[in-house]
């Protein structure tokens, strides 16, 4: 055969495939390709006779080695068989019913108002944390219904414009309405004696306080703070800053300012240097005062 003058040839490159050669080319692509990528033996339908070859039992297909059973699977045939079985077995297999939801019978109350409360600040005199005590009254509560409660952020509310420094504590009872309370936004102490919840079911009353947390000033000195009854040494005089306005004046000392220190000296009391005279400077002498001349007689002087 000429391949030197066939189109698209090229001398000493064997000439240009034909179409069997392209198709057999693909398969071999294919059947590496199907290796690689596929676990022939989870095959449903991959089945080895006694003669050593390989059958396809959907497609009733004879294959010599597993690259050609792969390469099959990869084909037309063997796919449209795959989802005439699918629709098949759909519509054979027996309506399921869906599993029932859990229905949750939603109890309805008439609201009958706001309950009483009562909110008293506190704080420790231990710890200096601040806390808030609340008293609910529910004196008509439902039957086997308890009060409960839970902390909203700003941002979950629709009643005021979100501020973030401000955080809500809700607490609710049937048949009365939720109520809730503005308090700051900083963090919660939920120790176990710091944040703690009471139901009085005698008295209908529920008690709910908590802690805050105390805030580290950034500009507080780590050493200990000194009690309130304890009072500073007042700063020196190259150091002294502006003094608060309602912060008195320390006292003076008494007897005046004290005298410098003398300098150290022989033992036997301090000794006064030696003290020079007085002078007196030199004084002028005074001109001569010019003398009136007596005046006549019958006059006197005034």
């Amino acid at each position: 055969m000429d391949f030197q003058h066939r189109a698209g040839g090229k001398t000493g490159s064997g000439g240009v495939a034909s179409t069997s050669e392209s198709n057999r080319d693909r398969r071999e692509r294919l059947r590496q390709l199907a290796l690689e990528t596929i676990d022939i033996n989870k095959d449903p339908y991959f089945m080895k006779n006694h003669l050593g070859s390989y059958e396809c039992k959907l497609c009733l297909t004879l294959h010599n080695n597993e690259g050609s059973y792969l390469a099959h699977t990869q084909g037309k045939k063997h796919q449209t068989n795959l989802a005439r079985r699918a629709a098949k077995e759909a519509k054979e297999a027996p309506a399921q019913p869906a599993p029932e939801k859990v229905k949750v019978e939603v109890k309805k109350f008439v609201k009958i108002g706001r309950p009483g409360y009562k909110v008293t600040k506190q704080r420790d005199q231990e710890t200096g944390q601040q806390s808030l005590l609340f008293q609910i009254d529910y004196p008509e509560i439902a039957e086997g219904i308890g009060p409960r409660h839970r902390f909203m952020s700003a941002y979950e509310q629709r009643i005021e414009p979100p501020d973030r420094r401000w955080q809500y504590l809700l607490l609710a009872a049937e048949p009365y309405e939720t109520i809730s309370f503005k308090v700051p936004s900083r963090e919660i102490d939920k120790a176990e004696n710091r944040f703690w919840t009471h139901w009085n079911k005698d008295t209908k009353q529920f008690f709910l306080q908590f802690h805050f947390k105390m805030e580290k000033s950034l500009s507080q000195s780590s050493g200990p703070v000194p009690p309130a009854s304890i009072k500073r040494p007042p700063p020196l005089m190259s150091g002294m800053g502006p003094r608060p306005p309602n912060e008195p004046m320390p006292p003076p000392p008494p007897g005046g300012m004290p005298h410098p220190p003398l300098p150290p000296g022989p033992p036997g009391g301090p000794q006064m240097p030696p003290q020079m005279p007085p002078q007196m400077p030199p004084q002028m002498p005074m001109p001569p005062m010019p003398m009136r001349p007596p005046p006549p007689d019958g006059l006197s002087m005034a």
